[in-house]
């Protein structure tokens, strides 16, 4: 078996640099490490569908650390709801090491892939839990941003979002171009205009502040 290449040093530097991005050795090693876990444990869990390192650089690190440069996270609580493979939560980590990260993912098999990268990188302040996030409510509380990337019931995030119980005071959804209008629909939420991630055609962030007078309720 052959051992998983990460980017070089440079590479990372240029990738995020396009992104506006700057980052030190440190944090570049961690990306590094990883990458090749990732692609390691994607062997056996469908962690990504994207296989090639240099691809996983730019989808999921450059992507995540960009909405860092779009509002201000540096001390920030967030939630990575439905996070997967630790996208966005762990890379904004990465970048933000004062930042306090909830990673909520329903799959045991993919939470413990989480506690090895959260181990292997030595990061602090990040607390996984094995749950369905409709579940969840002030034990994650208090929340300054829950983020998604790959929601497909958006009614039902934004309500547990906006929901007495969560109250997050933000809302960050990594979603393609064309899901904007779906999710403009949904009452109780102001949005900012979407703005359209780096080196991508279709794929926007969109960020939302809880509108003053929304009262919503925990989806059943």
């Amino acid at each position: 078996m052959t051992s998983i290449q990460a980017p070089s040093e440079s590479t990372i530097r240029k990738a995020l640099g396009e992104f506006q991005i700057e980052v030190d050795a440190n944090q570049i090693a961690q990306i590094q490490e990883y990458i090749k876990l990732l692609l390691a444990w994607n062997e056996k869990l469908n962690l990504t569908a994207i296989r090639e390192p240099l691809d996983i650089l730019y989808r999921h690190f450059c992507e995540s650390m960009f909405a860092a440069k779009v509002v201000e996270m540096e001390k920030c609580r967030l939630a990575d709801i439905g996070t997967g493979g630790g996208f966005p939560g762990l890379p904004l980590k990465i970048l933000l090491p004062e930042a306090q990260v909830i990673l909520v993912e329903s799959s045991i098999k993919k939470a413990t892939f989480l506690a090895e990268i959260v181990r292997a990188l030595r990061l602090t302040n990040v607390n996984i839990m094995v749950s369905r996030y409709e579940e969840l409510g002030e034990e994650i509380t208090p929340i300054d941003f829950a983020c998604a990337r790959a929601l497909g019931d958006f009614g039902v995030f934004l309500s547990w979002s906006g929901s007495q119980q969560v109250d997050a005071k933000q809302v960050i959804l990594w979603i393609g171009a064309r899901d904007v209008e779906e999710v403009l629909k949904f009452e109780g939420w102001s949005w900012l205009a979407p703005i359209s991630v780096p080196q991508s055609l279709r794929r926007v962030l969109l960020i939302g502040t809880r509108a003053p007078s929304a009262t919503m309720e925990t989806p059943k």
